[in-house]
């Protein structure tokens, strides 16, 4: 006998996902372990002869073959019928559920749980694979499982999956009518009782904007059909989260409690505190039965549960963007414009002399004012007066009502009459926006085995738990490093967090645990609502130091940053942290260094380069783990694109393009189509060449572009990107004639044959040699100017100005030398990297004869040394030099072949 199990007081899920067992386990039978929800009791008086029911009394437990459970992994909610689980003669047991994260205490030998609104979209997908049809009462009563289980797919554990099994329930022959009867059949007599008296005993609490209530119902007997009477308080009360407690004797002495919750509020889950209970369910619909306790006690830990769960509301304090642009009053238009352009605002806030706000001014009034001929007129005879504002604790919902009862798209921040911030409606659309996908996706994150994707990558803010996620996946070491930096952050009332690369590479990293061990980490500090200057990240470096005095500080004046370095640590290795206060930055012409000043995380990030590079994750408490993406990196890491953030981007630093080459070839990811316009266009706009002759320092064309090269040439990939960049045009930036030709690829395939054969542990440095090669590849006349724009090491720089001289002596004189000994004559006056350029520019026959010299002939040492020498009687001096010189070349060219033959060339030709 092959039986399926619903849990007692059976729902329509459990019943629906059975008889869909019925058709994947052929001649089944289900048991309804103990009662049933009323509208349940109601279907089943009408529709029980459609399946294939039977009572747990008619069972004969010796011959049950196989027991299925469906809609729960506990046996206490199977009643007596749980102990069939330990029959021996019971081979097979297979539980189905969509409660995620529960301890199953049921033997099961299979299980099938997965994250979807009901159980019975399980058995349909499972029907669909298999190609089985239903009757239209099977499908109906599926149907209503799904309905009733996700509230006809509005609640927010539903799914895609379960609207796809209603479509096909519905194509099976699912009854409307029947569906609209029993999803919603309306409160009983005594539950309509219950809900007066529940109205008039029902208490509340408000905290941070949301309203809970509770109340206990004492009754005689157990009563069906709470789960209805808690829906239907929660729509008509309007509260935001409910506890219905029910007590009710249980024979003379025993007691028993019922609890139902019910939740609205974003980011509570009433499935985690009511499992510490012995209860469960959903993230906002749970219950838990418990006998003989203290019913107060477990309601108030349960609300207590529940107001540590509340989150802090969002103020305009968390949205707000610091610090804001100002301008005077007499502040002409014209310059008003300028500002506008440099930072990419919308609008500048007017102040007095004493900083208190006057007005604002928006581009449109601006280009308005010139339109006219007014570019020369100030400020304060086109802005507008008498504005709204808000306080850095006016919440997100109050903000919301601001800006739609008075049609403002930018709030100003006051505190204390000074100017904090600004709020614009763009922040608060993102933000209600983000939560909407946050409440869709349960507030999970997840991130899949297979390196370079992402699941769930659609949300653009979301939240990794620090103690899971991100504590698991880092090196503990590194970890700690991390929350040591955020509690000195705390200390200072600012807000830090982990940016960038380091962010990229946790998203992108293999699910392994705690062994990530960045080794290149990026720390902002966003302090601005408390007055912190853009020193703050200097500042907190040196508290760091303090507390790990083996790494060296280093402070750079320049950009208000300092960085943070071990080497060969016993803990950290060799890890390098830079931390910089949050800022903007503008560049005065293409290719400059940028200027930089102090500004809020969310500009931080707008200033950066790709998207999957503009993405922060909060390291500070209320929000910690939360993951701040504006800029859609997370849907580019998805899509495995390079996407640059602004148009202009390329024509401002070239050393993107090489970044973003370097990302793509390394990620394997792909150039978005428009980003690879920018880029073109960039590059063919001869922006560059231009901006050189016209500055003296271009630093993204020369150190900067330097280093981007190192970064490539050094790393596994190189060749890849050297022809991505190539494809792009941007070999141009290194010299507007340098282009990857089949002549360049021979030379640079040489090159490497050289050092894996000449230089195999590593004297040189190879990324180095790489450079010079290409360098090498322009005419004569470029070379020299190319290395010291650069900025190669000095040896470098005078090997590429003297390598056409050394090459011409070279090809001139290698094929007049008619023995080995000239051979090394002549080459000898090179050192190692001047002969490997030498060779890959030169033809097979004399790249041969270099070949043999470096392989074999600059080896050969002289049969007799100086000290045989002074044995035999020489006098020390200059002489010494010319004998061995001779020596070598005869032993070279074979006139001497041991040291006797070497001893009677002495007595020849150098006689005592």
């Amino acid at each position: 006998m092959d039986l399926i199990l619903c849990h007692t007081t059976a729902d329509f899920d459990a019943l629906g996902a059975a008889v869909g067992l019925t058709r994947l386990l052929s001649g089944s039978k289900i048991v309804l372990t103990g009662g049933s929800h009323p509208p349940v009791r109601d279907f089943l008086a009408l529709h029980r002869d459609e399946y294939p029911l039977i009572e747990r009394r008619s069972v004969s437990p010796e011959k049950i073959r196989s027991l299925t459970v469906v809609d729960t992994q506990h046996r206490d909610r199977l009643g007596k019928a749980a102990q069939w689980l330990d029959l021996p003669a019971v081979k097979e047991i297979i539980v189905y559920d969509h409660h995620l994260g529960q301890e199953s205490d049921i033997p099961a030998t299979r299980s099938h749980i997965d994250s979807v609104g009901a159980t019975t979209t399980l058995i349909v997908e499972q029907l669909q694979q298999q190609e089985i049809s239903l009757t239209a009462a099977e499908a109906t009563v599926m149907a209503l499982g799904i309905h009733v289980d996700t509230g006809s797919l509005t609640y927010d554990q539903s799914t895609a999956r379960d609207a796809l099994a209603l479509a096909w329930l519905m194509q099976q022959g699912a009854s409307l009518s029947v569906i609209s009867t029993y999803r919603d059949p309306g409160l009983s007599l005594q539950l309509q009782q219950l809900l007066t008296e529940s109205l008039e005993s029902l208490e509340s609490f408000c905290l941070h904007g949301y309203t809970v209530a509770w109340v206990t119902l004492k009754t005689e007997a157990f009563v069906p059909g709470l789960s209805s009477l808690a829906s239907e308080l929660v729509e008509l009360t309007e509260i935001d989260a409910l506890l219905l407690a029910n007590e009710y004797p249980l024979g003379e002495e025993d007691s028993r409690l019922t609890v139902i919750g019910r939740s609205q509020i974003p980011k509570t889950n009433l499935n985690l505190l009511f499992q510490l209970l012995g209860g469960g369910g959903h993230s906002q619909a749970a219950s838990l039965n418990l006998r003989e306790v203290d019913s107060q006690a477990i309601l108030k830990q349960l609300l207590d549960g529940i107001k540590a769960q509340i989150p802090h509301p969002l103020t305009a304090r968390d949205l707000m963007s610091s610090p804001v642009r100002t301008i005077l009053p007499e502040t002409t238009i014209a310059e008003a414009q300028r500002i506008l352009l440099r930072y990419g605002h919308s609008g500048l806030f007017v102040v007095d002399s004493q900083g208190q706000l006057v007005g604002i001014i928006s581009r449109r009034d601006i280009d308005i004012a010139l339109h006219h001929g007014f570019s020369h007129a100030p400020v304060k005879g086109y802005m507008t007066k008498n504005l709204k504002t808000i306080t850095p604790d006016t919440t997100l919902p109050q903000i919301e009502s601001v800006m739609v009862t008075y049609d403002i798209g930018r709030l100003p921040v006051l505190e204390n009459e000074q100017l904090m911030g600004i709020v614009t409606r763009t922040d608060v659309l993102r933000e209600l926006h983000q939560e909407r996908d946050e409440d869709q996706e349960g507030q999970k994150f997840k991130i899949q085995n297979d390196a370079h994707r992402l699941a769930n990558a659609a949300l653009t803010k979301s939240k990794i738990p620090l103690s899971t996620e991100l504590q698991n996946r880092l090196a503990p070491q590194l970890w700690q490093l991390l929350t040591t930096a955020s509690q000195e952050a705390e200390k200072r009332g600012w807000h830090l967090y982990l940016v960038g690369g380091a962010v990229r590479d946790l998203l992108l990293a293999e699910a392994t645990s705690g062994t990530l061990m960045i080794k290149d980490i990026d720390l902002v500090v966003d302090g601005f609502h408390k007055s912190a200057d853009v020193g703050a990240g200097v500042e907190l470096a040196k508290a760091l130091q303090q507390l790990y005095p083996a790494a060296r500080l280093e402070i750079h004046g320049a950009f208000q940053t300092a960085a943070l370095l071990w080497h060969k640590d016993p803990e950290l290795d060799s890890l390098w942290v830079d931390i910089a206060t949050a800022r903007t930055e503008f560049y005065p012409y293409p290719a400059a260094n940028p200027e930089v000043e102090a500004s809020s995380i969310r500009q931080d990030l707008y200033r950066r380069d790709f998207t999957i590079n503009a993405i922060a994750l909060r390291l500070t408490s209320p929000r910690t783990g939360e993951l701040l993406d504006f800029f859609g990196g997370l849907l580019d890491l998805q899509a495995k694109q390079i996407r640059v953030l602004h148009a202009n981007s390329f024509i401002e630093d070239p050393t993107r393009i090489f970044r973003g080459v370097r990302f793509a070839v390394r990620f394997g990811f792909e150039i978005e189509p428009q980003t690879e316009e920018f880029i073109r266009y960039a590059i063919n706009s001869g922006v560059y060449d231009r901006t050189a002759q016209e500055n003296s320092k271009t630093p993204a064309l020369q150190t900067r572009l330097k280093t981007e090269l190192k970064h490539i040439l050094e790393a596994t990939y190189w060749k890849s990107a050297l022809q991505l960049l190539d494809n792009l045009g941007a070999l141009q930036c290194i010299h507007p004639t340098l282009k990857l030709d089949p002549e360049l690829l021979r030379k640079l395939r040489l090159l490497e044959s050289c050092l894996r054969r000449f230089d195999p542990q590593p004297t040189l440095i190879h990324w180095e040699m790489r450079l010079e090669a290409l360098i090498a590849h322009l005419t004569p006349q470029y070379r020299a100017k190319v290395a010291k724009n650069l900025q190669l090491q000095e040896d470098g720089i005078q090997r590429l100005q003297n390598l056409a001289c050394a090459q011409t002596e070279v090809m001139e004189s290698l094929p007049k030398c008619q023995s080995p000994s000239q051979v090394v004559q002549l080459l000898r006056q090179y050192d190692l990297p001047m002969l490997i350029l030498i060779a890959v520019q030169s033809p097979r026959s004399l790249r041969h004869q270099i070949w043999e010299y470096l392989t074999v002939w600059a080896n050969v040492q002289p049969l007799l040394n100086g000290n045989d020498l002074k044995k035999l009687g020489y006098k020390p001096g200059p002489q010494y030099r010319q004998i061995l010189d001779d020596m070598l070349a005869a032993t070279l060219d074979g006139v001497i072949k041991d040291q006797t033959e070497a001893k009677e060339f002495l007595v020849r030709h150098y006689p005592k």
